[in-house]
């Protein structure tokens, strides 16, 4: 996971190795991953010496991004290469300890970008195993065999049961607040009420609480699910998981069903970008693009096919490729600020592989889960803090899949040259399968005030030219030859002349219209005001909560509300 530096780096802090996202069971450190059956076990046994920086000591099972990096790969190859599982269990290997949460040393090391990167990432990984839940039918139960803090108690919450053992010392808290100053960094106040549904009074206790909650009364306050006696505890969770796994899951995901095993992308990082088969990042100065390339080759003959030879397979593989360099970006280049989005290659060969998609994403699992992939990276794309300009260029096949890239722009630019036509087309895959955070498609969302326009764009067959497409509204601009160069390169240059920090907020206001949700609040509000935090002296100053914490001594607080 740790390779040469990059050139590009915060000014914030020196140049640190860059995060690399791909890992597997030979090389976790910090769990114990095993099946059995229908039935999972994660166990949690985080080795204190290999965190991703040196300077911190993860103790008491606490987590840096390393630890994170390892539960996002659990999750994925729970999903690809055991479809047989039904129920994850998620326990402590470390005596009287589930999870003490964020390792508080590396936050307080960590530069502010790092430290709001984290923050997401760790949001997305809680997601994508509640998604695994909704999508695969794979139940997960925390088994909250010690004590159970801060983003642990989070990671508890993404579960879909909670299950406490009774021993008068294991309790669950959310200590933020009153220990540190800061707000629980993965989602834990917005699942509290609205996940999980405690009164708004009793989570304000609980949330100001630094020594938690135990026993019966979070049974009572719906902290949790069930208390047990530490006599029965490990024979109900065992009980339960077999519960909850009886019966087949979705799609074929039956206790015999093969799994498909995950190859190493193998990716080419350098100074100058990252290289993949399908999908390349390439930048000059503060701005990047993004190249997506269509498949040569079209779908295979049906879904037993696909999974014969998966790792070749174009539309899994772009997906895991997009979301590789996304991760990329995101953590190793952060001075790059304006994001070109491309595409090269055969659009009917994107709209074939979508039709093989639609056919049989409802009835095969493997074939659904490859577009829970996509799904998954288009969403990290909505969420990218980088001004999003998709360029439409003779060469372009910005259709159907692909074209929900451009629908995730923030801008999108269409040349118009009679003599290099170009043309774009909707496909199944814009009509529903590809949802937002905000439950919506990037189309009901482009038209939430103007449904008679959605409307007609959905209705629409075949492929619309430049200047059609504009008039659909289905792209931004769609300026002539004569001016496309000049009007591409002047949006460019004066993106990159406005602050950062304006733009980022401005952007994740723009994005996500419509309804909120749980995973709007989260990524909006919550990480709006985190990012506001993290800045604070009351957290982050020479005297603040944050940087004492673990010292003796105690914060000095500025008192005036803002």
């Amino acid at each position: 996971m740790r390779v040469n530096p990059p050139t590009i780096t915060s000014s914030e802090a020196p140049a640190l190795a860059p995060v690399r996202f791909e890992t597997s069971p030979a090389a976790y450190k910090h769990w114990t991953f095993e099946v059995e059956g229908g039935i999972a076990r994660l166990g949690m046994r985080v080795s204190e010496n290999d965190g991703l920086r040196e300077g911190y000591e993860l103790k008491l099972n606490s987590y840096d991004l390393s630890v994170d990096i390892e539960l996002a790969d659990v999750v994925q190859r729970l999903r690809y290469e055991h479809p047989g599982v039904r129920v994850l269990v998620i326990e402590s290997m470390v005596p009287r300890i589930f999870c003490a949460g964020a390792n508080i040393n590396m936050l307080g090391g960590s530069t502010h970008a790092f430290k709001v990167n984290f923050c997401k990432f760790t949001n997305e990984t809680r997601l994508y195993l509640e998604a695994m839940s909704a999508e695969c039918g794979i139940r997960t139960v925390a088994s909250l065999n010690g004590t159970c803090a801060g983003g642990g108690y989070e990671l508890a919450m993404a579960c879909d049961e909670i299950i406490l053992q009774d021993d008068g010392n294991t309790a669950v808290s959310l200590p933020e607040v009153p220990l540190l100053a800061v707000l629980p960094g993965t989602g834990g106040l917005t699942r509290l009420v609205d996940k999980r549904k405690v009164r708004r009074d009793l989570a304000d206790v609980f949330s100001t609480v630094a020594e938690g909650i135990k026993g019966r009364r979070a049974e009572e306050w719906n902290l949790v699910d069930k208390v047990v006696p530490s006599s029965r505890f490990r024979e109900y969770v065992t009980d339960r998981a077999a519960e909850l796994g009886e019966g087949e899951g979705p799609r074929g995901r039956t206790p015999t069903a093969d799994g498909v095993s995950i190859e190493p992308l193998a990716g080419e990082y350098t100074d100058e970008g990252v290289t993949h088969r399908h999908v390349a990042l390439t930048f000059e100065g503060r701005v990047g693009t993004i190249t997506v390339q269509a498949p040569k080759q079209g779908p295979p003959a049906d879904a037993a096919a696909a999974r014969a030879n998966p790792n070749d397979l174009w539309f899994w593989r772009m997906a895991r490729e997009l979301d590789d360099v996304l991760l990329d970006l995101r953590f190793n280049r952060p001075e790059v600020g304006t994001l070109l989005v491309k595409t090269e290659g055969d659009a009917s060969q994107v709209l074939a592989w979508d039709a093989f998609i639609a056919e049989h994403e409802g009835s095969d699992w493997f074939v659904h889960e490859m577009l829970c992939a996509y799904k998954r990276c288009c969403k990290r794309l909505d969420l990218t803090a980088r001004s999003l300009f998709a360029l439409i260029e003779p060469g372009s096949c910005f259709s159907g899949s692909l074209f929900e890239l451009t629908l995730a722009c923030d801008r999108s630019y269409m040349l118009d040259d009679p003599d290099h036509p170009i043309q774009i087309e909707l496909s199944a895959m814009n009509r529903g399968p590809l949802p937002m955070s905000n439950g919506l498609t990037r189309l009901q969302t482009r038209f939430l005030g103007s449904p008679e326009t959605l409307e007609a764009a959905l209705a629409h067959e075949g492929p619309w030219d430049s200047r059609a497409a504009e008039e659909a509204g289905v792209v931004t601009i769609s300026p002539d030859d004569i001016d496309w160069d000049d009007e591409v390169r002047i949006a460019i240059e004066e993106r990159a002349s406005l602050s950062p920090d304006a733009l980022t907020g401005m952007e994740a206001n723009l994005r996500f219209a419509g309804p909120e949700t749980l995973e709007t609040k989260i990524f909006g509000r919550l990480s709006a005001w985190q990012n506001w935090i993290f800045q604070r002296p009351n957290a982050v100053g020479e005297q603040g909560a944050l940087t004492l914490y673990g010292r003796p001594e105690r914060p000095v607080f500025n008192w005036s509300r803002t």
